[in-house]
């Protein structure tokens, strides 16, 4: 058997008695395996009835009953005689492995679901944004066929194509001062035909 691992349990089930117990411990804290198989066959069923009680699966309740135990093995020389009997130490024991338990499973559970729902809201946003620049795509077309050929023209050159007054000016042989105007005029129809509050 490997140094520091707990012998797993032989035999008949140790006696419950709450002295005898103390001795035990007082042999596993030295490192008797023997002790230890008493210990172990004498708590494994009462420890695992209450890990069952509040994790309610059955298999995780006889990992967390098997985590306790092998906390017995290790911490067998914690346990003071003078502070409580061994059941109550080992049963306060098995309480907070199995509480963590279901702390553990439940934080996952809101991980993962949070998760799920993140997923979904991002698909659901993307797919409604491309949507949403679509339709306003659309919109935008639809008004700028309302422009006049050179507000049309100047707004596209301008917007589309970063070219400032001038370059949109020289590129349409207008003058520079019927260009900006036509542009003012043709933001203020795109505007209003678009529903933009100014």
């Amino acid at each position: 058997m490997a140094p520091g691992r707990p012998p797993g349990p032989r035999g008949a089930a140790a006696p419950h008695d709450g002295r005898r117990l103390q001795e035990l411990m007082a042999e596993v804290a030295a490192g008797d395996h023997e002790a230890y198989r008493q210990v172990y066959r004498a708590l494994l069923g009462p420890v695992f009835g209450l890990v069952r009680h509040v994790v309610r699966d059955a298999a995780q309740s006889e990992e967390v009953a098997q985590e306790v135990m092998l906390e017995v093995w290790r911490r067998a020389a914690r346990y003071r005689p003078d502070r409580g009997a061994v059941v109550p130490w080992v049963m306060t024991m098995a309480h907070h492995r199995a509480v963590d338990r279901v702390r553990q499973e439940q934080n996952t559970a809101d991980r993962e679901e949070r998760a799920a729902a993140r997923a979904h809201t991002t698909a659901f946003d993307e797919v409604a944004e491309q949507v949403e620049d679509r339709l306003e795509r659309e919109r935008l077309r639809h008004c700028m066929t309302a422009l006049t050929d050179l507000q049309r023209q100047s707004l596209a050159l301008a917007y589309y194509h970063g070219l400032t007054y001038q370059e949109v000016a020289d590129l349409l042989q207008a003058p520079l001062s019927t260009v900006k105007t036509r542009m003012r005029d043709g933001l203020i129809r795109l505007r209003d035909c678009l529903g933009v509050q100014p």
